[in-house]
């Protein structure tokens, strides 16, 4: 079963002032889609704050997929996109052009403001939603399809590669 955490990112919410609603919100949809989700939590803004957190939740958590919500919009302290790039090893930058793109021509034009990106971080990928709990649940499921195939690419099942036909489509698997 692919495994998921869950990362809220708010200055309110993590001191208490507001009660997050985008983190219960993707972990119920991430359920819904089949992820064992193994917890949730919420941090303050900041490159720093949001940066160590995903480097914890890698290391320790040993999770599959790594979700934020919050932080990636234009406001000054939205940092996140800037602390996942600082956090991760590798960018994945089609996922969240997919989802702006699925959004921006369905949903609403404001999805293009969106500034949230995809990184790897050994074969943890981490993913930056919105804030909002509907504009969150909608990105993620624009690209929900792709992500089961992604992560058993990046090595979370030593299975076979059923979209490519390739043995041993993981970690060492050559183009």
């Amino acid at each position: 079963m692919l495994t998921a955490r869950v990362l809220t990112v708010s200055d309110r919410s993590s001191r208490g002032l507001r009660v997050d609603e985008s983190g219960p919100a993707v972990e119920r949809r991430l359920k819904e889609l089949g992820f064992e989700v193994l917890g949730r939590e919420v941090c303050e803004d900041g490159v720093e704050s949001v940066g160590e957190a995903l480097r914890r939740l890698c290391t320790d958590a040993r999770a599959h997929l790594i979700v934020t919500t919050g932080g990636s919009g234009l406001s000054p302290r939205d940092l996140t996109p800037e602390a996942t790039l600082e956090a991760g090893e590798r960018l994945v930058p089609g996922l969240m052009e997919l989802a702006r793109s699925r959004c921006v021509s369905s949903i609403t034009p404001l999805a293009a403001l969106s500034r949230g990106v995809a990184v790897t971080r050994g074969s943890t990928l981490i993913l930056n939603l919105p804030g909002h709990p509907k504009a969150a649940v909608e990105t993620l499921d624009a690209i929900a399809s792709l992500l089961p195939h992604a992560l058993e690419i990046l090595g979370a099942t030593l299975a076979d590669c059923e979209q490519t036909g390739r043995e041993g489509a993981g970690k060492d698997a050559s183009p």
